[in-house]
């Protein structure tokens, strides 16, 4: 049997005032309460797909989907060993991410709910309950992506380049399940700062529970420094007028088998290959910035990471950065069209600071903004560049291509 949209629509509206009704406690029958709801109901397409709101605003339902088509060549995934170098010799067409977001709030406007799914993988991403009654004072339950690195926060749909840098596969913290405090502190002054504290399972995306008794915890403090908060954003769209930015420090204590995460879960860095219960105790830190005014926009993360292996008693450090820059130029050159931003980026990693091993990421890129973000045309070059004490120096070139729409 086929279902076309709008009825699917109209079925996941009706499945969600059944549920809210039967929690309220609504005493009068199913079919009074779904007319007396729908009546009072209105619909709209928005900033965050299509949009369900009560006339008094204590219950919003909004459903959006996206999807990310990609070409690259000669490969899609970033080298970071001698043997990528070599073995990257195949072109790829994909669709690369297809998402369902839904979210909104429910009961009063400061109670929101948010879960978001991978339809090409089936995994659940997100799914989270916000509390955010007050300024200063919020509570988020659930699993998502933590505000650890800019970088990774911001959506992959909002991303300047077709994805992120060289950085993210070995500092990202990715998804984790936990609970988090979180708010805005500021006066009139230069005083304003924006704060996380969180305490998560530490075993990634999707694990129901921990591997030992041990804890991951998180923290990160934000200075507003001219009194706006920009959010996890990058492109100046908005075109401010008056500066903007931030200066954060985020930090990170786990341990687990794992050495790095994705959206996968749990995973290993190159050489950490043992996955024992508690066999690793990660300590990172990342020092980010960030800028907009006037169509031009800014971004930096410096990141270290320390892991112990409390096994077979070894320690090893990891460093890294970029700098990362965009700008609208119709801002000063008159015949640039007004929907197209460059941006470029510089990357530096050394996954052991104990060898002489460096890998370096150059990458230009163009966007075209049909609608901003939310359907957009990007372009990039990507140059890197390995070099070890034994191998010397190994490059490639990538060519990407990809187009987001969210609807």
């Amino acid at each position: 049997m086929k279902y076309d949209i709008p009825y699917l629509l109209r079925l996941l509206l009706l499945n969600f005032v059944f549920c809210l009704s039967s929690i309220s406690g609504f005493s009068q029958s199913a079919e009074e309460s779904n007319n007396s709801v729908f009546q009072d109901w209105r619909f709209k397409y928005g900033e965050k797909g299509f949009e369900f709101r009560s006339g008094d605003n204590n219950y919003l339902l909004q459903i959006q989907s996206r999807l990310q088509f990609r070409f690259a060549t000669p490969s899609d995934n970033d080298p970071y060993t001698f043997n990528n170098f070599s073995d990257n010799s195949n072109n790829v067409f994909k669709v690369n991410r297809s998402r369902l977001k839904v979210g909104g709030h429910a009961y009063k406007p400061w109670l929101k709910y948010y879960w978001e799914y991978e339809l090409g993988q089936s995994n659940l991403l997100d799914y989270r309950i916000m509390i955010e009654r007050w300024e200063w004072l919020n509570i988020k339950v659930g699993q998502w992506k933590l505000e650890f690195s800019r970088e990774r926060r911001i959506s992959s749909g909002a991303q300047q380049t077709v994805d992120r840098s060289i950085l993210n596969r070995s500092f990202t913290v990715d998804r984790q399940q936990g609970v988090e405090l979180y708010g805005r502190l500021r006066t009139k002054g230069a005083l304003d700062f924006n704060y996380w504290l969180g305490v998560f399972t530490g075993s990634g995306r999707g694990a129901r529970e921990n591997d030992d008794k041990n804890l991951m915890y998180f923290g990160r403090i934000q200075w507003n420094m001219f009194g706006e908060n920009l959010g996890f954003t990058s492109s100046d769209l908005g075109i401010h007028q008056k500066p903007a930015a931030i200066i954060a420090l985020a930090g990170v204590t786990n341990r687990s088998p794992y050495t790095r995460f994705s959206s996968s879960g749990g995973g290993v860095l190159e050489g950490f290959e043992e996955e024992n219960p508690g066999q690793y105790r990660i300590n990172q830190a990342n020092l980010e910035t960030a800028l907009v005014y006037k169509g031009f926009s800014w971004q930096s993360e410096l990141h270290w990471k320390n892991i112990q292996d409390r096994v077979n008693n070894q320690e090893t450090k990891l460093n890294g950065f970029y700098f990362q820059a965009g700008y609208l130029a119709h801002q000063s050159l008159a015949w640039w069209p007004e929907p197209l931003e460059i941006a470029a980026r510089y990357a530096n990693f050394t996954p052991n600071t104990l060898q002489d091993y460096y890998l370096d990421e150059i990458t230009l890129a163009f966007n075209w903004f049909f609608k901003g973000h939310r359907n957009k045309l990007t372009m990039e070059v990507s140059e890197f560049d390995l070099e070890t004490a034994d191998v010397g120096i190994k490059d490639e070139f990538r060519f990407r291509i990809q187009w987001d729409i969210s609807i």
